[in-house]
């Protein structure tokens, strides 16, 4: 029986590495007023791009990837280990190579893409030439696809794309954007749509504007408008009618990633909160002196422990079946439970802090906002609350001739008598006392 919470040695050297690199190289990065996804700005590559070579010298690039696509092949246990560490600053996802939504993008030309598709986007995306965007959300339908209206319709040996889009993601910088559109609205609800490559300079595709994450000032959210958009018909990504499919090959794992580095950032949180708590002093001592504080600091510390846990046991659980429909429950279930455990840790950080929690000399109140983006990106917390309690339900629906059970005390005084009779009677005189 295999059963333990150690890392092996050699990876754990690899962590420490990670640990170093990061908070003495990367995360300075992130007060210097450039974007890490800009990569037409010079001076962000001149910066970047030495600590890309000096990662992958490490043979820690792009490690979400498979051996065959230059990365390692790790499973979902070391990238959500890996993933806690980059969690802690805003270039590090760019610096490893494993930043959203290029490595869900990524993927799934891997999997699905042509050849030639490969080579003209894969590539360059890969070694973080170029970003791409992932254009699903629409203005008026989120996690609803009877709800999408951009439409995609055959003329000739074309695509011709007509909609809207909202919140795609870094579509100011993205060199393609992936963009799903239904084509064919009649079909089941699950095959009406489409993914298509869409290069970002071809006609019709209009950037009405790019909007930001409230306390963000890069606007990096763009709302697109395809207005006749036309791309050949080999641009055209997996089936026709395989849209949610392919989709699912971009989310599972990266639901563990996202998870993992919203455990990174709350590590960060609960850090600045005990410092505090042992700086700030008042009349009679510490803030860390009195109970209130001490509640802050322990319920943090346990809420932190125990989704860490259920994440990587998610994480293990996924390389122990390499089946991500069969973990489904427990993916569910961790990005349901990430924004209530990072608000609750960035609320408490704000509090310890007092007026320069709420500051913007303090990065705390980023973090209640990015709680509530984790609650909303990739579905929102409601249908995955549903999507746990059907899957749990499912095993007692699938029992024959279900009968409700009576869990009375009487019958299950009953039921024990029936399986353990007392010759003498006590126990059933006791038991008729009582009714």
């Amino acid at each position: 029986m295999a059963w333990d919470f150690e890392t092996d040695p050699e990876f754990q050297a690899k962590l420490d590495w990670m640990q170093s690199f990061v908070d003495e190289k990367v995360e300075p990065l992130g007060y210097l007023g450039i974007h890490p996804y800009d990569v037409k700005n010079e001076r962000r590559n001149a910066l970047v791009q030495p600590l890309q070579d000096e990662v992958k010298r490490q043979g820690l690039w792009a490690c979400h990837l498979g051996p065959e696509l230059g990365g390692q092949g790790y499973g979902q246990v070391k990238l959500g280990l890996m993933n806690e560490i980059i969690g802690g600053a805003s270039f590090a996802p760019i610096v490893f190579g494993c930043q959203a939504p290029d490595t869900g993008n990524a993927e799934i030309i891997a999997h699905y893409g042509t050849p030639e598709q490969k080579e003209q986007y894969l590539q360059p995306l890969l070694d973080n030439r170029i970003v791409s965007a992932f254009s699903m959300t629409e203005p008026q339908g989120g996690s609803d696809p009877t709800a999408f209206v951009t439409r995609a319709e055959q003329d000739g040996n074309h695509w011709k794309i007509n909609g809207e889009k909202w919140f795609s993601t870094n579509g100011k910088w993205a060199e393609f954007l992936i963009v799903m559109a239904v084509t064919d609205p009649d079909a089941p609800r699950h095959e009406r749509m489409s993914m298509f490559i869409v290069p970002i300079d071809t006609p019709g595709v209009e950037i009405v504007r790019n909007v930001g994450v409230y306390g963000q000032p890069d606007g990096s959210e763009s709302y697109v408008r395809y207005t006749d958009v036309r791309v050949p018909a080999d641009h055209l990504l997996g089936e026709r009618g395989g849209a949610f499919a392919i989709s699912q090959t971009r989310l599972g794992g990266g639901r563990v990633h996202h998870a993992m580095r919203t455990v990174g950032n709350c590590k960060k949180l609960l850090d600045k909160m005990s410092r505090r708590a042992v700086s700030r002093t008042t009349r009679t001592g510490t803030l860390a002196d009195y109970q209130g504080v001490q509640f802050d600091i322990a319920d943090s510390y346990i809420e932190l422990e125990q989704f860490k846990l259920f994440v990587l046991k998610t994480a293990w659980t996924i390389d122990k079946y390499q089946d991500y429909r069969r973990v489904r429950k427990d993916i569910a279930a961790i990005k349901a439970l990430m924004p209530t455990v990072y608000a609750n840790i960035a609320k408490r950080c704000i509090h310890i802090h007092g007026s320069l929690g709420v500051s913007n000399e303090m990065p705390f109140v980023g973090g209640l906002i990015g709680a509530m983006v984790m609650g909303i990106a990739d579905g929102p917390t409601e249908v995955h609350k549903v999507t746990v309690a059907k899957q749990h339900l499912k095993q007692y629906r699938d029992v024959k001739d279900p009968v409700f059970p009576d869990y009375s005390l009487l019958n299950r005084r009953a039921l024990a008598l029936e399986l353990y009779p007392d010759p003498i009677g006590d126990i059933q005189d006791a038991a008729e006392a009582v009714a």
